[in-house]
């Protein structure tokens, strides 16, 4: 890649879907965090837990999930682990992101109440507003291993929240075994009460979780999706409708879904004309960040600054956030765009 157009890239303004906020959470805080609330990790450095973090399987993946979930003791943690998020996404100029929170797990683990989490990720928010020129929403999400009464249980708490700072209602974890039908019944309320509905769907599972999403939970936008292709019916219903796909690509060949960054399914997806928007997932898990996709994929693919901008215009558009303010939004951006490409010739 050549210079000019990495820079573009890393300066570009920018929306992000799809990033868990427990996941984001860097090694350094992490052990910060244990050594604060005198939980045992597998390591105390950070160089231990850079390796530990390293993928190995979803099971693996759960593991770390769910030990960074019991680090999280008090509001104040959680108010903290928002904040640094925030600055990071700040320094990449991303605007503006939609990020999945799993309430229930830190609630189950932890004992830090609804309220009291949401109020911590409220007083971030407005922190980095003020500060740092960025915003965040959640999609509050239902961990796919809990039985559907516990969904439910979270499906109630979005309803509370929807509109303060809470976006859309979500469903994460490992597919296989837990279909989208499974909690069809948490979605009807969610969807009823006027939340998008925003599920992972087509990662470890193929079409049929997808089919599910979308017929089951009303899906607005799905996340991952990349195993749509193995369904050329599926592919042409979301291709009419251009439901928005959001695209994890080094998240994807972590998991194995992909072999290689190159051989990614996302140039297809795009020549098929699908929706698509780029995205980090889990960035330090994966060892990667929102600008590193641009740049991984670009290079892989050859994407020139036009597509760049067509991607995160693409991301911007499919937010949740009100008509308005997507509306001035993309004129910022679009002027940005143009001041860019001028200022490195792409």
């Amino acid at each position: 890649m050549n210079s000019q157009l990495e820079a573009f890239i890393r300066a570009m303004p920018k929306v992000e879907l799809h990033v868990h906020l427990e996941g984001s959470i860097r090694p350094e805080t992490l052990l910060v965090l244990a050594q604060r609330n005198q939980v045992t990790l597998p390591s105390d450095t950070v160089e231990g837990l850079r390796r530990w973090y390293t993928f190995k399987d979803f099971p693996h993946f759960v593991e770390i999930y769910v030990a960074i979930s019991k680090c999280l003791r008090t509001p104040d943690d959680i108010e903290w682990i928002a904040r640094e998020f925030l600055v990071g996404q700040a320094a990449q100029n991303i605007k503006h992101s939609e990020v999945t929170y799993t309430p229930y797990t830190i609630y189950n683990h932890c004992g830090i109440e609804f309220a009291d989490q949401m109020a911590a990720i409220h007083r971030a928010r407005v922190w980095a507003q003020r500060e740092l020129g960025v915003d965040m929403t959640l999609t509050l999400d239902i961990a796919r291993e809990v039985t559907p009464e516990i969904g439910m249980v979270t499906a109630e708490w979005a309803v509370s929240a929807f509109g303060n700072g809470v976006s859309a209602f979500g469903l994460g974890g490992y597919e296989i075994g837990h279909p989208p039908e499974k909690f069809a019944r948490a979605f009807q309320h969610a969807v009823g009460a006027g939340m998008p509905s925003a599920p992972h769907a087509g990662e470890t599972d193929g079409p049929k979780s997808i089919w599910g999403a979308l017929r089951e939970l009303n899906a607005a936008r799905i996340g991952h999706g990349v195993r749509c292709l193995e369904d050329p019916i599926l592919v042409a219903y979301l291709r009419a409708r251009q439901i928005p796909l959001e695209v994890c690509p080094t998240s994807n060949v972590c998991l194995d879904i992909a072999p290689s960054i190159a051989r990614h399914p996302i140039q297809k997806m795009l020549n098929a004309g699908l929706y698509v928007t780029l995205n980090s997932d889990d960035p330090p898990m994966f060892n990667t960040t929102l600008t590193d996709e641009y740049l991984k994929c670009a290079d892989a693919f050859d994407w020139s600054a036009a597509v760049c901008e067509k991607l995160s215009l693409n991301a911007l558009r499919a937010s949740f956030l009100p008509a308005p303010r997507k509306a001035a939004m993309e004129q910022e951006f679009r002027a940005e765009f143009a001041r860019l490409a001028s200022q490195w010739s792409v």
